[in-house]
């Protein structure tokens, strides 16, 4: 019964219920569409560094961590590729990397520079390298040749055809000096990366390092990071040999999480910001219906209703215009970041040179990870039930005699 009459005092004033339908609406709209914003710069950021910096896991030595150097690198075949990928079915790609720092030079100077011997079918499967590639092409498997970074291409005064001088060390102190023709040049998306890149075929990296059949590190790729921790555990019980560890990407980029969490503290702000504003706003919305209202209250109350029952009609309405306003946004907000996510929104002038300077697209990625939809809704709606404590409040000290003269 109550919920009958509160469902039809709703619809009584319909213009009073479709401007607080609205208003929260556009509530549950704003914070989403501030929280997709925030997110998606976060996601970019962060499969720019799994992609071609980390992979969702990562098997190293146990002391690679701590020493960075070819002594602490491990033996690599297509049986132990094997191994790992039927420990999980949820393993899309093994990506297996080979990587130490030298010097890269030409005829009158060097730069220091990140040696990467890969398998470039495989790379590019799991982070579309070739898509970076600005003048040239990338090596073939068996190919000798080198791709390196735009920006290390220019400090060197190098091109196409040119070749990149490396030297070094190689496992166990061996010494690692040769002439690489420079067939490829890439605009690397990882700003760091593309003024000191030098990518190599694996097998060639390897007989220059003098580590045969051995790798630095084996990247793991996943359909999603959230199975990160599952996977983890099944490829730690497939995995006999002591020696190897297996990391998931947070413990490989802690500063990484770290600017991150400092950045979500502005966001955080900004949505405490908006969940006030928000919250007067929903509060004036209810104050001006309770007090057009008082006399209605009054007669009931009058005729009998107890205040208990009168109090438990207008917060199933609050609740009620709270549903359907949360609903309506959620959907809402849906189709904007639908229509966002195909074709965000463009950025232009100093900033867009800023981030393209940082190695991203100058657009606003939107994120589209379905529980900002419902945890937002959520928030909305619990800030229109403690709004809903007011008009409680008042029928509960509603003076019954003047409430009925008005």
């Amino acid at each position: 019964m109550f919920f009958k009459l509160a469902w039809r005092n709703i619809w009584r004033n319909k213009r009073r219920t479709l401007i607080t339908i609205s208003a929260i609406s556009f509530a549950v709209i704003c914070s989403i569409f501030m929280q997709s914003i925030n997110r998606g710069s976060h996601e970019v950021m962060i499969d720019n560094m799994v992609r071609f910096h980390t992979g969702h896991l990562q098997i190293q030595d146990f002391r690679y961590l701590d020493e960075s150097s070819l002594d602490n690198s491990f033996f690599f075949d297509e049986d132990f590729v094997q191994e790992l990928m039927d420990a999980d079915h949820r393993i899309q790609l093994i990506i297996s990397r080979i990587e130490t720092f030298m010097l890269a030079g030409n005829e009158h100077s060097t730069r220091g520079a990140l040696l990467l011997g890969i398998l470039p079918e495989k790379e590019n499967q799991f982070n579309r390298i070739r898509d970076h590639l600005v003048e040239g092409h990338f090596f073939e498997r068996d190919e000798v040749g080198v791709v390196v970074g735009r920006g290390l291409s220019q400090r060197l005064n190098l091109s196409l055809g040119d070749q990149l001088l490396l030297m070094g060390q190689g496992r166990f102190g061996i010494s690692a000096n040769a002439l690489y023709p420079i067939v490829g040049v890439i605009d690397h998306p990882l700003r760091d990366m593309n003024d000191q890149i030098v990518y190599l075929p694996l097998h060639e990296a390897q007989e220059f390092l003098s580590a045969p059949s051995h790798i630095t590190k084996a990247l793991v790729a996943l359909e999603t990071d959230r199975h990160t921790q599952l996977v983890a555990n099944s490829l730690e019980s497939a995995l006999e040999s002591e020696e190897l560890l297996v990391y998931r990407w947070p413990e490989l980029m802690p500063e990484l999480l770290q600017l991150l969490e400092f950045d979500l503290v502005g966001a955080y702000f900004l949505s405490a910001v908006l969940y006030i504003v928000i919250g007067f706003g929903l509060f004036g919305t209810i104050l001006t219906m309770t007090l057009e209202r008082l006399r209605e209250f009054g007669v009931l109350l009058s005729v009998g209703l107890q205040r208990s029952g009168l109090g438990a009609i207008l917060f199933i309405e609050v609740v009620l215009m709270g549903l359907l306003g949360v609903s309506l946004g959620i959907a809402l907000s849906w189709i904007i970041l639908l229509y966002f996510y195909y074709r965000p929104i463009e950025l232009t002038g100093e900033m867009a040179q800023t981030v393209i300077d940082m190695g991203w697209e100058p657009v606003l990625p939107m994120s589209f990870a379905w529980d900002q939809f419902y945890t937002q809704g959520l928030i909305v709606f619990f800030i229109s039930m403690g709004v809903a404590i007011f008009p409680l409040i008042k029928v509960k000290r509603l003076n019954i005699l003047e409430a009925s003269r008005r």
